[in-house]
């Protein structure tokens, strides 16, 4: 993990804390709230966390200026249950999302429905995959389902409009538009939230060569043999196989139709029919020659994978280089605008995901790449703290974090804990010792198991269910990558027995019976 910006921040931390800073500027009563979220934006393609792949000098800036989390993760890894974990400040089985099946039910307390009662103007742009319409926003223009980067439809206020372009441009291009326009007689919580980067990773036509000639380092974990996990052994996100399709993912459409793969025709008539004359011009430009290099080659076995994984990587980071270049556009507005003093500007992912670790891509098991997820906020003024931030948080955290800066009484029943009090120069010995995770959606396209677990500082206790019964054990200190499951070693039952006692203890603080059952071996999960 990079250390640059930690240790600037831990230095300037100490300073401030040395008595030589000026005298602190008052803290805004009802700042305003950005709340930038983007869609399975992994921290390794965040150089302010990680700088093997790319450099992303504009959201760099919020770590910069302000916090940096450096162990944030999330409840559920997967899109419309973090969408809604992050809305109510309630794990899943609690605000009945678990998973991408059903519709939100928009009739519950959440932190914009709050926010508004208590004076703020609400709005929500770009995507939001929970079915139900929004409510609690007095303005919203959304992205139907998982939205289209070319050409996109928006629904906005109950109307569908296409227009032209691309989706991270005119996401962006829309929340400065109504920053612009809003009331402004009242504070503000724009919720700003990006398709990119999610599959199938559609670069803007203006960085389809950037990443063209790098050639990424492939991890250590790519050829993971999966020993000792069997809910690793069957899942279906491999780069490795046919799970990551050549023409629906890497775009190799080639026009004679000789490539015929098992989601060609949804990319064909889908994703690529979306593109207008120039657009399409600009595409084929850059994918025909490389889609005759790669029926001229006829790859298998290893030379097959390690292409693929280039090709990922490529179109991958290519649509991130427009997601940093629109934060850039969004921070120099604020900053322009003179808000930045009065505005808590939060970026954040619904979850990780795996760029080739395992194997993989997607996201969805409890393991790092795809629990973990980048988290950086700059507060306005008056809150002193800058550099990293090392607890434990989670994506319950937010909206009490949100309630609490603008001074509204966080309600008993968020699971969540506000993240002011780690704004202060010492730690905070209540903070929690452990995270607790659900993930429920299976069968599913990429089928990974069901499973819950806990994590602390150094271990991990996963349990794997339904069509299966597995626990798996990690020692994160010893080995992070997380490759040798020790739920069955000697030396580590007395361990196990304690963690075990303390995912119970969370199952309890978070009522979530369902779990509890299955725990304690009193329900046997088959639909």
């Amino acid at each position: 993990m990079r250390t640059s910006i930690f240790t600037t921040g831990l230095a300037l931390a100490s300073l401030a804390a040395g008595g030589c800073q000026p005298q602190q500027e008052k803290k805004p009563e009802k700042p305003n709230i950005l709340f930038i979220m983007t869609d399975d934006h992994s921290y390794q393609t965040l150089s302010a966390y990680d700088n093997r792949y790319i450099n992303t000098p504009n959201l760099d800036r919020i770590a910069n200026d302000g916090v940096i989390f450096s162990n944030s993760f999330v409840a559920n890894s997967i899109c419309a249950p973090s969408r809604a974990v992050m809305l109510t400040g309630k794990h899943s089985h609690a605000n009945g999302q678990i998973d991408n099946s059903t519709a939100f039910d928009g009739s519950q307390q959440t932190f914009p429905k709050i926010l508004r009662q208590n004076g703020y103007q609400t709005a929500l742009i770009g995507k939001w995959h929970l079915k139900s319409d929004p409510t609690g926003f007095d303005y919203w223009n959304i992205l139907p389902g998982q939205g289209s980067y070319y050409n996109p439809d928006f629904i906005e206020m109950g109307e569908n409009k296409r227009y032209q372009g691309y989706v991270t441009d005119l996401t962006t291009d829309f929340g400065i538009d109504w920053i612009e326009n809003r009331n402004k007689e009242k504070p503000f919580c724009l919720l700003l939230h990006h398709k990119a980067a999610h599959r199938v990773w559609m670069p803007d036509t203006a960085h389809l060569k950037e990443f063209a000639d790098t050639t990424f380092p492939l991890p250590e974990t790519f050829y993971d043999d999966y020993e000792g996990r069997k809910a690793a052994q069957e899942q279906n996100l491999s780069i490795r196989t046919d799970d990551m399709d050549v023409v629906y993912d890497l775009k190799m459409a080639d026009k004679e139709g000789d490539i015929q793969t098992r989601l060609s025709e949804a990319y064909r008539h889908g994703a690529y029919a979306r593109l207008n004359d120039a657009q399409k011009k600009s595409w084929d430009d850059h994918y025909d020659p490389i889609i005759e290099d790669f029926k001229q080659a006829n790859l298998s076995g290893k030379d097959l994978n390690e292409w693929k994984f280039q090709r990922y990587m490529r179109d991958y980071l290519a649509t991130i280089r427009s997601l940093d270049n629109n934060i850039g556009k969004l921070l120099d507005y604020l900053d322009k605008e003179g808000l930045l003093d009065n505005t808590l500007v939060v970026y954040t992912s619904d979850q990780g995901f795996y760029m080739g670790e395992h194997g993989w891509f997607d996201k969805r098991f409890i393991y790092e790449e795809s629990f973990r997820t980048p988290l950086l906020m700059h507060f306005p003024k008056g809150y002193q703290k800058t550099g990293e931030v090392p607890e434990m948080v989670q994506n319950i955290d937010y909206a009490p974090t949100f309630l609490d800066i603008a001074g509204i009484e966080i309600p008993e029943d968020m699971h969540g804990k506000s993240l002011l009090p780690l704004m202060d120069s010492k730690p905070d010995k209540s903070w929690r010792d452990a995270l607790y995770y659900h993930y429920y959606e299976f069968p599913n396209e990429h089928m990974v198991k069901r499973h819950y677990g806990i994590r602390t500082d150094r271990y991990k206790l996963i349990h794997f269910y339904y069509d299966i019964d597995q626990w798996e054990l990690y020692d994160l200190k010893n080995d992070p990558k997380e490759l040798n499951n020790l739920i069955d070693s000697p030396e580590y039952q007395e361990e196990i027995v304690s963690l075990k006692k303390q995912l119970k203890e969370l199952m309890l603080e978070y009522d979530d019976q369902k779990a509890l059952k299955i725990f304690e071996g009193e329900l046997v999960v088959t639909e």
